[in-house]
């Protein structure tokens, strides 16, 4: 697949493939990260598919910006990319993450749980998760390298990640944060454990993936 040429690709073709990566281990990948997220959030239904939504516009930005590149770098991004700079990102990311819980938690919003607006984490989850090489992203480079086109990789790569967007994350994520919820109106003594419990779990895979790139 890898010497697919692009004239035998369609956009049809590179959005099927990124439903691949929506439905495969990639999702499997990404729930430990936004599952331990929204189950800190305490956001209920609602915001916790806001926090999806969010996250998946990151995987379409990413691979937007992946395609781009690849369309003037060739294959010397996908060489780049399995030098581990996507466990870096993610590793990163999540870490900062579970500190930004720990430091808002004495934030609270009406002592309900942590502050309740929205930020960029999930998407920053979402596009740096994106970083991870595997097969369906090595054939979108291929033929985003074959392209030899900014513009025409960008396009193959939004595509792609508006199909890697298709993933049950829509359904999972808000039924733990309604979980979530419900567990904090039941227990007082979970709003906090929570919260500790979701930045350890972030801040421990996080550092993990960085330890992975080294």
């Amino acid at each position: 697949m890898d010497n697919i040429v692009l004239e035998q690709v369609g956009l049809f073709s590179v959005w099927i493939l990124g439903i691949t990566v929506g439905f495969t281990a990639c999702t499997a990948s990404c729930l430990p990260f936004m599952g331990s997220w929204v189950m800190s959030r305490n956001l209920g239904m609602k915001g916790s598919l806001v926090d999806a939504g969010l996250f998946a516009s990151g995987k379409v930005a990413a691979y937007a910006t992946l395609g781009a590149f690849a369309g003037i770098t060739g294959e010397f991004l996908l060489h780049y990319l399995r030098s581990g700079i996507g466990n870096v990102l993610i590793g990163a990311t999540s870490v900062l993450a579970g500190i930004w819980l720990i430091y808002n938690m004495g934030k609270q919003h009406r002592g309900c749980g942590i502050s309740k607006r929205h930020n960029m984490h999930p998407f920053l989850m979402g596009f740096s998760l994106s970083f991870i090489p595997c097969a369906p992203l090595a054939a979108l480079l291929a033929a985003c390298a074959a392209a030899g086109s900014f513009t025409l990789g960008m396009s193959y790569g939004f595509v792609f990640g508006l199909g890697a967007a298709i993933t049950p994350l829509f359904i999972i994520l808000p039924l733990l944060g309604k979980l979530g919820q419900e567990l904090r109106s039941r227990n007082p003594w979970l709003k906090k454990g929570l919260v500790w419990f979701g930045s350890s779990v972030l801040v421990a895979i996080g550092s993990y993936r960085i330890a992975m790139a080294f």
